[in-house]
C-alpha cells in the first residue's frame, strides 16, 4: 500500500516539474497512481500519465497562447465538482503549483466549497532552467538575490504592479512568460535605471532536448528573440549571472542533444534505451516496430516445459524468449524448481539479467552476444546425443540449431512468444520523418530493421537519409539485404553498447 494512501473525496494541487519527467517529486507520483480523476495542464509531461491507474479520468484544462481548453474559472468549478463527488483528484500543474501557476485560487475554491485539499510542490521552471543553461540564479561572486516576476500579468488590471524601479537594482531577474512583453519589459528596466549592455538569456523548453539558450544584451533582448524565433514556453533571465552559461551550460554539450532519436523496440522493451539515450541528451521519440504476442499453438512448448528434466540445456536467445517461457511456465504450474537439473544459456547480459530478475542464472554467456556465438560456445559444452531445448520466436534464423545439430546435439525448438508487425507507425514518427527531424533510427534485431522498412514503404521517407544503428552483426545484415549501411554497429551488442556507438559517433568531413 503507498504511503499516501487516504481517504476521499480530496484534491492534490501537485506540481508536475518543469518538464522533464524524471524531475518529478516521488510524492506527485504516488498521489498520481493513486487518482480517481487528473485534471492536467499544457506544461505537464504527458509521459507522467503512464504511472495513472487503467480506470482514472483523465481531462486536459491547459491553456496556451490565445488557446484555453477551459477558462480559470471553469477550472475552479471543475475540480470542486469532482472532488465534491467523492474522488481524489490530482490538478497537475506544470512547474510548483503556486508560482504564477493560480494553485492559490484553486485552494481558494476547495476551502470555500468545505473540501480538503493537498499542496505538492514542483521544481519551478526558473530553477530548472537556470540550471539546465548552466545559469545559477545564484552566485556569491555575482548575485545575491533572485527576482521571479510574472511576464504576463492580470490583463484585467488597470495598470501593472511590477515596480520596475525596484527591480533595476536587484540582482537577477527571472521573467516568467515574458517573451510577448519582451519588448516592453526591456524598455522598462532600461528606463528604470538598469544598463543597456546587462547580460539576459532567453531559455526556451528548459530541462527538455529541445531545450534552448539564446544570450543577448538587455537592449538587444527583443531583436534577437525575434531572430532566433524564440517562442514559449521560454523565461528570461536578467543579470550578471548569465556570462557563466558559455561555461557551465552542461546540458547543450551532451553528445545527443538536440537530435531526435527513433526507438523500434517493443514499447515493453524501449524503456531502458531509451532511457539511455534521454541521459545522453537526446529527443526521443518511441516507435515500436514489433509486437510481441503468445503463440498461436502453445502445443509444442507445453510438450517441451512437460519434460523440461530430461534436457540437458535450456537456450533463450532474448528477453522476449524468458518472458514467454516463464510467463506459459506460471499458467501451467511450473516455476524455477522445474529448472532445477537444467543448465541455461543466455545470448547475452539482457536475458541473464531478467533471468536473474526471476532468481534464476545463466550458466553460459557468450563473449560475443550474437546467436552464432552462443551456438559455438554451446558446441563446446553439450555432450554428444545431449537435448538442447531452444525456447524462442517462430521466425528465429537457423544458424543456432544447425551449429547445435552440427555438435550433435538433439534440439527441440519451442515457439515462446510470436513476433508481429503493427499497423502502422505512431504519428509522431510518421510527422518527423516526413518533417526531416529524425537524425538516428535504432534497431536491435532484425525483426525491428525489416519491419521498419516495410511500414515506410510508399511514404515520402527518404531512409538513405537517416542514420542507422544497428545493435550487431545479425541486424546489420538485415539493413544491407535492404541496401542500406548502417552508420555505426555496437561493439558490444547491448543497449548500452548501441548507446555509446551512436554517441560517440563523428561525422566524417566532406571531402
Amino acid at each position: 500500500m503507498s504511503r499516501q494512501q487516504t481517504h476521499r473525496p480530496l484534491a492534490v494541487l501537485a506540481g508536475a516539474g518543469p518538464g522533464d519527467p524524471g524531475l518529478i517529486s516521488a510524492a506527485a507520483m504516488d498521489w498520481i497512481a493513486q487518482a480517481d480523476t487528473v485534471l492536467y495542464d499544457r506544461l505537464a509531461n504527458p509521459s507522467l500519465l503512464a504511472r495513472c491507474r487503467s480506470d482514472a479520468e483523465l481531462i486536459y484544462v491547459g491553456k496556451g497562447p490565445g488557446a484555453h481548453a477551459m477558462t480559470q474559472d471553469q477550472i475552479n468549478e471543475l475540480l470542486v465538482r469532482k472532488t465534491a463527488e467523492g474522488k481524489l483528484v490530482v490538478r497537475l500543474k506544470g512547474g510548483d503549483p503556486l508560482i504564477f501557476g493560480r494553485g492559490g485560487e484553486e485552494a481558494d475554491a476547495l476551502v470555500d466549497a468545505g473540501l480538503p485539499f493537498r499542496i505538492v510542490p514542483g521544481i519551478t521552471a526558473a530553477i530548472a532552467a537556470g540550471a539546465c543553461a548552466g545559469i545559477p540564479l545564484t552566485d556569491r561572486r555575482l548575485a545575491s538575490t533572485v527576482t521571479f516576476i510574472t511576464g504576463h500579468e492580470d490583463p484585467g488590471k488597470d495598470e501593472s504592479s511590477i515596480n520596475y524601479d525596484a527591480l533595476a537594482g536587484l540582482d537577477t531577474l527571472v521573467f516568467y512568460m515574458g517573451v510577448g512583453n519582451l519588448p516592453a519589459i526591456a524598455e522598462r528596466l532600461i528606463s528604470a535605471g538598469r544598463p543597456a549592455e546587462t547580460p539576459i538569456a532567453l531559455v526556451q523548453n528548459a530541462t527538455l532536448s529541445t531545450q534552448r539558450t539564446v544570450v543577448a544584451t538587455l537592449a538587444a533582448a527583443a531583436e534577437t528573440a525575434k531572430t532566433n524565433n524564440v517562442r514559449p514556453p521560454a523565461l528570461l533571465i536578467v543579470g550578471k549571472v548569465v556570462t557563466l552559461h558559455d561555461k557551465l551550460a552542461w546540458k547543450e554539450k551532451l553528445p545527443l542533444f538536440g537530435q531526435t532519436v527513433l526507438v523500434t523496440r517493443t514499447r515493453r522493451q524501449a524503456s531502458k534505451l531509451t532511457e539511455q539515450l534521454v541521459a545522453c541528451g537526446a529527443n526521443v521519440i518511441e516507435c515500436p516496430t514489433i509486437e510481441i504476442t503468445p503463440p498461436d499453438d502453445f502445443a509444442g512448448l507445453d510438450e517441451a516445459l512437460g519434460q523440461l528434466e530430461s534436457f540437458d540445456w535450456l537456450v533463450l536467445t532474448s528477453p522476449n524468449g524468458v518472458h514467454g517461457l516463464l510467463t506459459r511456465m506460471r499458467q501451467l504450474g511450473l516455476d524455477g524448481r522445474n529448472l532445477a537439473k537444467v543448465r541455461i544459456a543466455a545470448v547475452g547480459p539482457a536475458t541473464a539479467d531478467l533471468l536473474e530478475e526471476h532468481f534464476l542464472q545463466a550458466d553460459l554467456i557468450p563473449d560475443t552476444f550474437t546467436g552464432e556465438a552462443l551456438g559455438k560456445a554451446l558446441a563446446t559444452k553439450v555432450r554428444k546425443g545431449g537435448k538442447v531445448l531452444l525456447a524462442r520466436s517462430e521466425i528465429a534464423t537457423k544458424e543456432l540449431p544447425e551449429i547445435l545439430h552440427a555438435a550433435g546435439a538433439e534440439v527441440t525448438e519451442a515457439v515462446a512468444y510470436r513476433t508481429t508487425r503493427p499497423d502502422s507507425l505512431p504519428a509522431a514518427a510518421i510527422d518527423a520523418l516526413t518533417d526531416g527531424k529524425v537524425d538516428w533510427v535504432t534497431f536491435t534485431s532484425s525483426s525491428t530493421a525489416e519491419n521498419f522498412l516495410a511500414l515506410v514503404e510508399g511514404a515520402d521517407i527518404d531512409v538513405k537519409a537517416l542514420k542507422l544503428a544497428s545493435i550487431g552483426p545479425v541486424t546489420a545484415k538485415a539493413l544491407l539485404a535492404a541496401s542500406l549501411t548502417p552508420t555505426v554497429q555496437a561493439t558490444q551488442h547491448t543497449i548500452p553498447g548501441l548507446v555509446e556507438a551512436i554517441a560517440n559517433w563523428k561525422e566524417h568531413p566532406r571531402t
